[in-house]
Formats: structure tokens, C-alpha cells, sequence
């Protein structure tokens, strides 16, 4: 796996400026998955709350890491392109709206909020266009069921934020037009909004055959699963062009796969496949216990 850093400077309240975008939709053992009918996800799913062995909290450590690799080349790019002196002069800095879409019980969340929230402070002090650092308001998004109850019973006890429960599906608007400073997403938009029919459908060229993965899968497999993917990330990315104000900033960290070789993208991801393909038998194992 290797991890793909994006980050996307927004001039306008409807302008993507993208240095690059990889699609990948793999599977987590730690995701609480719900019933699929006709390809529509039943319910929400969310990682597993709590404090437990089993809880997301102490199963994301791999998670932790990719946070503390993306952090200098996100300091890097606020220090160079977050317009204080556009924010300013539009009168948008009285407070700083920043959100986190996919914070799941914050733990990973919380570090990188630590240093996104005491970089803009720097940017801001060294520019002296401001009389005074904004109050920082922190809004954490996740789906509805999420366990938020560990997330604000977990929070810093010294920041210097003001912290807000955001719950709600990030492919749709959550926050009012033109209000939001930095958007952040990390190890979130890779999982898709719903399952595409074609691959649970037997009569389709592009069944799955109950598979959990396109990895090695058929061609019209792997397109089904991109076109899904692509939807789900415009709808994220129409969304949040309608809530940053103009001048602010987005940053995004997807995981990738990427291929063994350019000339056989689908069937290279050799080892990743294999072990895809044990989960995927675990999962199905489960699965029949359960309806047993």
C-alpha cells in the first residue's frame, strides 16, 4: 500500500485546483459493515467505538502513522498557500472554521488537528495582518452512528479549539454556504457510499461473484467499482466547494494501491490481492455461521 497526499488549494467558493488523485475501495476488518440490499448500504457503518481490544482506537496505529508522515507536507502547504491576507480582507477571520470528515473516535484525529490548528496560528502571527489570532471551531464528522461518545470523552484537555460533533454522510453538504476554512479527510474517501449493483447482480458482466474486492477481478468489474468510486468522490468534492469560503484549503490523505506494472494495472497488485482474497474467505465464512 503506499499513501497518496493531496492537497487542494481552493481559490474560488467553486475552484479545484488538484496536484493528483488515485482511486482505491479495499476493505477494513475493523469497519462495522451493515446489510446490503439491491447495492444500497442498509443502515450506516461506522468502525468499531469504544475503548476495547477490538475498537478502532487500538487497531489504527498503521493509521496514526500515516498522519505523522502527511504532517510536514501539510505545515508545508498552509505555510504556502493559505491566503490570510484574502481571508482577512473579506472579513472571515473573527473565527476559523475547520472539519474533519471520517474522524471515527478522534484519536488519530486529534494529532492531526493539533498540528493543522498550530500551523494556521503560525501562518497567521507571521503575517501580522491581524490584530489577534480567530477562535478555532472544530467541527468531527462521521456517520451518524458513530461512537462520538469516546471521541469528546477523549479530548485533549489543552487545546485550543473549540471542539463540535458533526454527524451526516460527507458525499452531501453539512455546513452553511461559505463558511468553512480548512477542510481535512484522512483515511476516509476510499470507502464507497454504496456497493455497485452490477457486481452483485449474476446476470451482469460485472458480478463480483460474491467477492469483497475487484483485485484480479474482470475489467467490467474494476469500471463498476471506479465509476462508483468517482461518483462518491465528486458528490464529497461538490459539497465541500459550496462550504470553504474563497481563499481557504483542503487536505487529503487517500490510501493507493499501486500496480507492479503500467502495463497490467488490474492484475499486478499481487500481494495485496492474496491477502484480499483471505479476507474476503473469512468474511464469508462468518457470514454463513451467522445465517446457519
Amino acid at each position: 500500500m503506499a499513501q497518496l497526499y493531496v492537497m487542494r488549494r481552493w481559490w474560488q467558493s467553486r475552484g479545484i485546483s488538484v496536484r493528483s488523485m488515485v482511486n482505491c475501495s479495499l476493505v477494513s476488518k475493523h469497519r462495522v459493515e451493515n446489510q446490503v440490499v439491491d447495492g444500497t448500504l442498509q443502515g450506516l457503518h461506522t468502525m468499531t467505538g469504544g475503548e476495547g481490544p477490538h475498537s478502532y482506537a487500538h487497531n489504527s496505529s498503521y493509521q496514526r502513522g500515516v498522519v505523522d508522515v502527511a504532517k510536514p507536507i501539510i505545515e508545508e502547504e498552509i505555510t504556502k498557500k493559505l491566503d490570510i491576507s484574502q481571508l482577512s480582507s473579506n472579513g472571515l477571520m473573527n473565527s476559523f472554521w475547520i472539519a474533519d470528515f471520517g474522524c471515527s473516535t478522534g484519536h488519530n484525529s486529534f494529532l492531526a488537528i493539533q498540528m493543522i490548528t498550530r500551523s494556521i496560528q503560525k501562518k497567521i502571527q507571521s503575517e501580522r495582518l491581524v490584530s489577534q489570532v480567530p477562535d478555532f471551531y472544530v467541527f468531527f464528522n462521521d456517520q451518524v452512528t458513530n461512537d462520538f461518545n469516546t471521541l469528546f470523552g477523549s479530548l485533549p484537555p489543552k487545546r485550543h479549539y473549540q471542539a463540535i460533533g458533526l454527524p451526516g454522510s460527507y458525499h452531501g453538504r453539512l455546513l452553511p454556504k461559505a463558511s468553512l476554512h480548512f477542510a481535512y479527510s484522512s483515511w476516509a474517501l476510499q470507502w464507497l457510499s454504496q456497493v455497485p449493483k452490477a457486481v452483485i447482480d449474476p446476470s451482469s458482466t460485472a458480478w463480483n461473484k460474491g467477492r469483497v474486492h475487484y483485485l484480479g477481478a474482470r475489467q467490467e468489474v474494476v469500471d463498476a467499482y471506479s465509476s462508483q468510486h468517482a461518483k462518491d468522490v465528486e458528490a464529497f468534492l461538490e459539497a465541500r466547494a459550496q462550504e470553504l469560503v474563497s481563499g481557504g484549503l483542503m487536505a487529503l490523505v487517500i490510501p493507493a494501491a499501486t500496480p507492479k506494472s503500467a502495463e497490467d494495472p488490474n492484475t499486478s497488485y499481487t500481494d495485496i490481492q492474496s491477502e484480499m482474497t483471505l479476507i474476503g474467505s473469512c468474511l464469508r465464512d462468518m457470514a454463513k455461521q451467522v445465517s446457519s
